[in-house]
């Protein structure tokens, strides 16, 4: 049974002694001149940092511009010898269309009948327009006659013995040379001279020395 006259139990929990937070000590504040030396420690790498961002900004705006001047130049050498093998096969027909027109003498062809004289200059018209349409994409047609045997852009096919101009001197083509571009699409096939007097060489003022042979001449 319950007993009346018992007091209640306290059951709340002893809380002891307020607990006081010690105060904030505020540091001691550094020397002045370690606070500039820390300063300016900083500011130093800031500087190089921002060096080192700003070389780097440069080497990549070089770099793009090396590349961007690099893909133009592949672009347009794409557009100007890509069509190189094609071109090299349409001067088969330019070469056929020739030996064509030089298989009729200029005086047959005066004297010819209409029928064959307008034949003629439909074949010629022909090659011109051909001609024309291979310059429109950088192909052009050369022709080295009288000129100094070049090996970069001529094949020589035979001599011909002749004095009269100097030795080395194409004095015959047997087949005209092309260029696409800055490139040799096919050389030209030339007779060279051989025999003559040899090409003077040119001074330091660009001039061709007198022939010392003429006061031998001299009576």
């Amino acid at each position: 049974m319950t007993d009346p006259d018992r007091q209640p139990e306290d059951t709340t929990t002893p809380t002891g002694d307020p607990v006081v937070s010690k105060p904030y000590v505020m540091p001691d504040d550094p020397p002045e001149a370690e606070l500039v030396e820390a300063l300016q420690k900083e500011v130093e790498a800031l500087q190089k940092e921002v060096v080192d961002a700003r070389d780097k900004m440069l080497r990549t705006l070089a770099e793009m511009e090396n590349l961007r001047k690099r893909t133009s130049r592949e672009v347009a050498d794409a557009r100007l010898y890509g069509i190189t093998g094609f071109a090299r096969d349409v001067l088969d027909i330019a070469d056929n269309l020739q030996r064509a027109l030089d298989a009729v003498p200029a005086e047959a062809r005066a004297n010819a009948e209409p029928g064959l004289k307008a034949l003629a200059e439909g074949v010629e018209l022909t090659e011109r327009s051909l001609h024309n349409a291979l310059e429109k994409h950088g192909v052009k047609k050369f022709d080295p006659i009288g000129q100094k045997f070049d090996p970069n852009f001529q094949q020589a096919m035979f001599e011909v013995p002749d004095a009269s101009v100097p030795a080395g001197t194409v004095v015959q083509v047997v087949q005209a040379g092309y260029t696409i571009g800055e490139r040799v699409l096919r050389p030209a096939m030339v007779g060279v001279a051989k025999g003559g007097a040899k090409p003077a060489a040119p001074t330091n003022n660009g001039e061709v020395p007198a022939n010392n042979n003429e006061s031998d001449n001299v009576t």
